[in-house]
C-alpha cells in the first residue's frame, strides 16, 4: 500500500513538469481493427513514431532491472500475446512473486491497470514492476540516470519530447508502444467461424453458461473488479490488498478472453492450465468464497458442448497480431 502510494506521487512530481508535451512533428496513426472505437490518446502523449520507437527499445531493454537482466518483454512476449506460458514468471535473481502476467492486448482501451486494477494510467503502469521486489527491483531514478549516458537514449528522448530522459519520458514511451498493441482481426472478427465455434458462440452468449455477463464488449471483458470463487480462502486477497474492505477480499480484475488460447495458465495465479479445466470451474459454480460473484452459479454442460465453448474461444486468436513484425525486437 505504502509502495503504491509512492509511486503515485512520483507520477503526480514528474507529470507536473513545465515540458509536458512537445510538438509531435512525426503522428503514428494506429491501425484501429474493424469495429472498434478510436482509443483515447492523453493530451500530453500523443502518439508519434519517435515515442513509439523509443517506447520499443525501452520495452525490450533489460536496463530497466537492478542487475539488467529482466525487461518489460521478459513477462511479455509477442507469441503468447503479450503475456507468458508460466504460472509466474521470474523475476531478477529468479524471485517469484505471486501473480500471473496479463496480456497486453488491447491495454489503449482500459481505464486501470493490475490485477486489483489499482492504477489508473497506462504511463503509470510500468513503475509497479520496475520498483517491485520480486520484479525489477529497481527506481525509475536510477534507470534514468543510466539512460543519460547512452547517447543514443538521449538522442531519441530528445527526439520524442524535447527532454533528456527522465521518469516523464520513460513511463509516457513504453505507454506509447504498449499502444499500439491492438488485436481485432480473428476468426471471430473476420466471420469465420465452423460449425462447431458457431455452436459455442451460441453457447458463450446464452443466459444459460452467461460468459458474456463478464467477457462481453468488443474487448470481451467488462473490466469489472470480481471475485470469481477460485478458493474458499485466498492467499492473495486481491484488491484487499490496495482497499482493506472485506468486500474486496479475492477480486481481480476480469482479463480479455481475446487470444485467450495464447494466454495459458490462467487465473491471477496461473492455477489452472487448460480451458478445459477454466471450463470445469465455473460449470462447478465456484468455491462459494463470500465475496464471490452473484453471477457464478454453475451450469451443466456436455462433453461435446465443452468442445464447441473451447472452439469458439480459440476463434478469438489473431494470428496476424502474435506474427506482426512491428512488435519484434
Amino acid at each position: 500500500m505504502i509502495k503504491f502510494f509512492n509511486i503515485l506521487a512520483l507520477l503526480v512530481v514528474f507529470s507536473s513538469c513545465e515540458r509536458d508535451s512537445a510538438i509531435v512533428d512525426d503522428p503514428f496513426r494506429l491501425s484501429i481493427p474493424n469495429g472498434f472505437p478510436s482509443p483515447t490518446i492523453p493530451e500530453d502523449n500523443k502518439l508519434s513514431w519517435e515515442r513509439i520507437e523509443l517506447g520499443k527499445k525501452l520495452f525490450f531493454d533489460p536496463i530497466l532491472s537492478m542487475d539488467s537482466t529482466i525487461s518489460c518483454a521478459s513477462c511479455h512476449k509477442q507469441e503468447f500475446a503479450f503475456a507468458d506460458n508460466l504460472a509466474i514468471t521470474p523475476g531478477v535473481q529468479n524471485r517469484l512473486g505471486s501473480r500471473n502476467s496479463m496480456s497486453l492486448t488491447n491495454v489503449a482501451y482500459h481505464d486501470f491497470f493490475m490485477r486489483e486494477g489499482g492504477v489508473p494510467t497506462l504511463e503509470m503502469q510500468v513503475l509497479v514492476p520496475i520498483q517491485d521486489h520480486n520484479e525489477m527491483a529497481f527506481n525509475i531514478v536510477s534507470v534514468a540516470e543510466k539512460l543519460n549516458l547512452d547517447s543514443n537514449y538521449v538522442k531519441a528522448s530528445l527526439q520524442a519530447y524535447n527532454r533528456a530522459p527522465d521518469p516523464y519520458v520513460i513511463t509516457r514511451a513504453i505507454a506509447s508502444f504498449e499502444r499500439t498493441m491492438l488485436s481485432g482481426n480473428s476468426d471471430y472478427d473476420k466471420n469465420l467461424l465452423n460449425q462447431s465455434e458457431l455452436n459455442g458462440k451460441e453457447l458463450f452468449f446464452s443466459d444459460r453458461l452467461a460468459c458474456s455477463s463478464c467477457h462481453g464488449t468488443f474487448l470481451f471483458t467488462d473490466h469489472g473488479i470480481e471475485n470469481n470463487g477460485l478458493y474458499e480462502v485466498y492467499e492473495d486477497s486481491g484488491r484487499y490488498r490496495l482497499t482493506h474492505l472485506q468486500e474486496d477480499i479475492g477480486k481481480f480484475k476480469v482479463p480479455t478472453l481475446r487470444n485467450i488460447e495464447l494466454t495459458a495458465p490462467y487465473m491471477h495465479n496461473g492455477s489452472l492450465e487448460t480451458l478445459e479445466q477454466v471450463i470445469e470451474h465455473y460449470a462447478e459454480g465456484g468455491k462459494g468464497h463470500f465475496n464471490q460473484s452473484e453471477l457464478i452459479t454453475g451450469f451443466s454442460i456436455s462433453e461435446e458442448e465443452k468442445y464447441n465453448l473451447i472452439s469458439f474461444l480459440k476463434s478469438l486468436t489473431d494470428e496476424e497480431f502474435i506474427q506482426n513484425s512491428f512488435f519484434e525486437e
